[in-house]
């Protein structure tokens, strides 16, 4: 039995234990000294007061030991007692500083729900975090990168270090109960070893998370359709966008400044999707766009299944499963 509570008792924390100890000692000198002094210290509690302001040190003075023995008492309580306190203070210190290393360094598990997880830290994860920050205050961000040693943005993301491809990092940050991920392309890899890396990290994903959306960054097109198998529910080609752009500054510069700016302006998250089923059915694209203008929203699109029609022509139906791309 003695070895079973002491093997217990080893297994507690270091701020528990000591913690213990100091406690002990406080109470068992606490009684000691209202058998010693009964006229000094009438109860126990008032021996356990002293005993506790004792080896704290404080010292108010409103109980005090008159004997030797209660003296010679005073002084093994403040050696010890004092001591142990002391030691259990600076263990929490050093507990307290530890975690908060621990959690810079990306070493805490996240414990929240429902939140969004961004793979990879480059500057459009840095726009990302910003702009998500600024609209949508409430939303809760874990930050997955091997690349850095510490959080960059410890206010505002929670910052798992390591492998996006390894199940013990994704669990880390809690991918399980995720209700979005965006896995952005490796800028330390060439082109197409970051898509190789993307494509792992999905397929790492979508096997503990099965059901979580995910948009996916690739900057080669010969791994678009690798990036579908593995279950991408949206894929950015973001090489692709810019050489558009690009291409058209060549001819046109002025329409590619217009193209910036209005990009600028959707920046505010100004595009949406609406349902088509909150309209009448067979309604033209040309009347349900003035139908919407007056509300102030400009129809720009529909995204039927996987096509998107930009501007259809007339006459263009709209089907009840198709998507409005509605700027507001």
């Amino acid at each position: 039995m003695p070895h079973f509570i002491y093997s217990s008792f080893i297994r507690l924390p270091l701020a528990i234990r000591i913690l213990l100890i100091a406690l002990m000692v406080i109470l068992t000198f606490g009684f000691i000294i209202s058998i010693l002094e009964p006229h000094n210290f009438p109860t126990v509690f008032d021996g356990v007061w002293w005993a506790v302001i004792t080896a704290s040190t404080v010292g108010y003075g409103d109980y005090v030991p008159h004997t030797i023995p209660g003296k010679v008492t005073g002084i093994i309580l403040i050696l010890t007692g004092a001591g142990f306190l002391s030691t259990y203070f600076v263990t929490l210190a050093a507990a307290a500083v530890t975690r908060q290393n621990d959690y810079l360094e990306g070493k805490v598990n996240f414990k929240g729900e429902q939140h969004l997880i961004i793979i990879g830290w480059n500057e459009r994860s840095r726009e990302l975090i910003t702009a998500l920050a600024e609209e949508q205050k409430g939303v809760s961000i874990a930050l997955i990168d091997e690349t850095l040693r510490s959080n960059p943005s410890p206010g505002e993301v929670h910052f798992i270090q390591g492998r996006s491809n390894q199940d013990q990092v994704l669990l880390k940050a809690n991918i399980r109960k995720a209700n979005k991920v965006i896995i952005t392309a490796d800028q330390n890899r060439d082109e197409l070893q970051a898509d190789m890396n993307s494509i792992l990290s999905l397929l790492a994903v979508k096997g503990l998370n099965p059901g979580v959306p995910c948009i996916v960054e690739i900057l080669t097109s010969e791994q678009v359709a690798n990036a579908r198998r593995a279950g991408a529910d949206e894929i950015i080609q973001t090489n692709i966008l810019t050489s558009s752009v690009m291409i058209h500054s060549i001819s046109a510069q002025e329409m590619v400044t217009s193209f910036l700016d209005l990009l600028g302006h959707l920046n505010g998250r100004r595009l949406r999707l609406m349902p088509a089923k909150e309209f009448e059915y067979e309604v033209t694209f040309t009347d349900l766009s003035a139908l919407l203008l007056k509300d102030g929203m400009l129809l720009f699109g529909i995204k039927r299944g996987e096509e998107t029609f930009v501007n259809p022509p007339h006459p263009f139906s709209i089907d009840s499963d198709d998507e409005l791309i509605v700027i507001a």
